[in-house]
């Protein structure tokens, strides 16, 4: 394995500091500099943006947007057991690593970064979804964020591409493609971390839209999608009777049979009936 830079290999890192990887931070480190370098190039050119990474744990990926070219990295990190790694890393470059030792769930970045900003990160699996669901659901769009370069579990990134009439097509598939271009652009077996988890891993790439790709009240559309997928194996005039006592009307008017499941509805679709329910101004 080639040097990506003039630190030491990430075991040796990882043995100096003594930090086995904890499961109840959902921890699983990736140890090839190589491979943490082609995520980095996933999330395109850095040299003019602040990178936000959560739970960089010794280093892996933080080194890799570094020595990919990234202005700035701004890393959140709850283990304290890595902050020495770390601070190894914004030794071997002046200036351009800020790391923050906290919960990334209770912290609010955006005093420490200056646009444009694009999130990269190999996300702690135990809060990878909330966080990618704050990112896509923000009181405001264009959100602070350009793009997210995100790794998840495989089932994960297959339910945020999902498409309607897939099993996984759902809640999580509408929000990120209502706002966002969504792609899987790498996939990870178990024995690329240390320890390796039961599950495949993939990266997915989000590009901020200027604006929602349809139409649509952002809270009506989220109830009505909520509502429609928990009850998914229910004809929608019965999973949504409690979004609207003419919930049929509405789903008429929006083009959609009120005899239809969630899963066989577009997103194009939904935000129709979410605007049959709300219209906008």
């Amino acid at each position: 394995m080639s040097a990506i830079d003039s630190l030491p290999p990430l075991r040796e890192v990882i043995a100096e500091h003594q930090l086995s990887a904890r499961k109840s931070l959902g921890q699983n480190f990736l140890l090839d500099l190589n491979l943490t370098a082609k995520i980095a190039r996933q999330a395109g050119d850095l040299s003019e943006c602040d990178v936000l990474e959560i739970g960089p744990g010794p280093g892996g990926l933080t080194r890799g947007l570094l020595s990919e070219g990234a202005r700035r990295v701004l890393a959140i990190e709850k283990d304290q057991r890595c902050l020495p790694a770390l601070a190894e890393i914004a030794q071997a470059y002046p200036g351009q690593l800020e790391v923050i030792n906290g919960d990334a769930l209770e912290i609010d970045p955006l005093s420490h970064l200056t646009p444009p900003i694009r999130v990269a990160a190999n996300l702690p699996y135990n809060v990878g979804t909330e966080l990618l669901v704050r990112w896509l659901t923000p009181k405001e769009w264009p959100p602070f964020w350009q793009s997210l370069t995100l790794m998840f579990q495989r089932e994960v990134a297959e339910r945020i591409v999902a498409q309607p009439g897939s099993k996984v097509y759902g809640r999580l598939a509408i929000l990120a493609q209502w706002r966002a271009e969504a792609k899987i652009v790498l996939s990870l077996p178990p024995g690329a971390f240390t320890p390796p988890p039961k599950v495949s891993s993939a990266v997915v790439h989000l590009n901020a839209l200027p604006e929602p790709r349809f139409p649509a009240d952002a809270k009506t559309l989220s109830h009505v999608v909520a509502a429609a997928f928990n009850q998914r194996r229910k004809m929608l005039r019965a999973a949504l009777k409690s979004v609207s006592p003419d919930i049929e009307d509405h789903l008429k008017a929006a083009g959609i049979p009120p005899t239809e499941r969630a899963e066989q509805v577009s997103l194009e679709a939904f935000c129709a009936l979410a605007r049959s329910l709300k219209p906008l101004d």
